[in-house]
């Protein structure tokens, strides 16, 4: 009876051994022909990104509002795939030490909010209260500030 019950424990061992993806060698082709034996699915997680197009050529270029006002904005095509929150910082360019035009500086970028694939952003800079006298009259291209774009993704409306 022991020696039954053993030899029935054998063949289902066997049985769901062989449905484990092993490969039955009564099977096997008598030539060495690849078999399929398995399938592993490939995941990923996708990551954020974002691309703003042309970067190198983008320049605010500050016009004249008012006798110690300038301000100027630049358009910049967004491409991305997720939703994102935008926003700026202004730094003033300095010259042996000292602002090259001292004053009061700021940036703000228009929407603040772009959802996938994309869209047109604006960065604007301004400066109140110019010093201008730092700077010979008549010179152009003068470099005063750098405008930097900062991005965070946030959760897209369903």
């Amino acid at each position: 009876m022991k020696k039954a019950l053993f030899a029935v424990a054998a063949v289902a061992l066997l049985a769901v051994a062989a449905q484990a993806g092993e490969i039955k060698y009564h099977e096997w082709p008598c030539a060495p022909i690849a078999q399929e034996i398995t399938t592993i699915p490939v995941v990923m997680d996708v990551g954020y990104w974002v691309r703003i197009k042309d970067q190198g050529s983008l320049k605010i270029k500050l016009n004249q509002d008012s006798i110690h006002t300038y301000s100027g904005c630049t358009n910049m095509t967004v491409e991305t795939n997720t939703c994102l929150t935008f926003s700026c910082s202004i730094s003033k360019v300095k010259k042996d030490g000292n602002d090259v035009v001292p004053g009061s500086y700021s940036c703000s970028v228009s929407p603040a909010n772009i959802d996938a694939p994309g869209g047109t952003l604006t960065a604007c800079a301004k400066i109140t209260d110019a010093d201008l006298s730092k700077v010979p009259g008549g010179t152009k291209g003068v470099h005063v500030a750098n405008v930097t774009i900062k991005v965070v993704p946030r959760a897209c409306p369903i």
